[in-house]
């Protein structure tokens, strides 16, 4: 198997190469995005109790009522720009965008950012890693 491996590597050096640099601009390009617009669990809990931060979920309703942050709005994704104007009142303060696994909140706080509101930023892990960390989630 390895000797395959091997030989694969010799016999396309170039496939190989393109394979690596698109990996390592992938890996350059989503730690550069990760660590600037995203906050822990205990983070975003330190924003929540000191500055009054908004939580905006943007899953879809069910999973929203299956289980979420105490005091989140819940905007779908896919409404977002519909419903902008909702959050219009918050735009000095805080907003933790909040997904299913930290992965999509990063387009809609693209799409605050680029609205105005300064102060927007991701939950890193999104509920999964709110849930993992044993916080509380409310069930409506």
């Amino acid at each position: 198997m390895i000797d395959q491996l091997f030989e694969f590597v010799m016999n396309h050096t170039l496939l190989v190469g393109a394979f690596l640099l698109a990996f390592a601009a992938w890996v350059f390009y989503e730690t550069r995005t990760a660590a600037g617009n995203a906050v822990t669990s205990s983070q975003a809990t330190q924003l929540i109790n000191r500055e009054d931060a908004v939580i905006l979920d943007v899953r879809d309703s069910k999973e929203f009522k299956a289980g979420h942050i105490a005091g989140a709005r819940n905007i779908p994704q896919s409404n977002l720009d519909s419903r902008m104007h909702e959050l219009e009142k918050f735009k000095e303060r805080p907003i933790i965008v909040v997904c299913k696994l930290g992965q999509s909140s990063g387009t809609a706080q693209a799409k605050l950012a680029k609205a105005g509101f300064t102060r927007a930023t991701k939950l890193r892990g999104g509920m999964a890693q709110w849930q993992a960390d044993s916080l509380p989630v409310v069930k409506k």
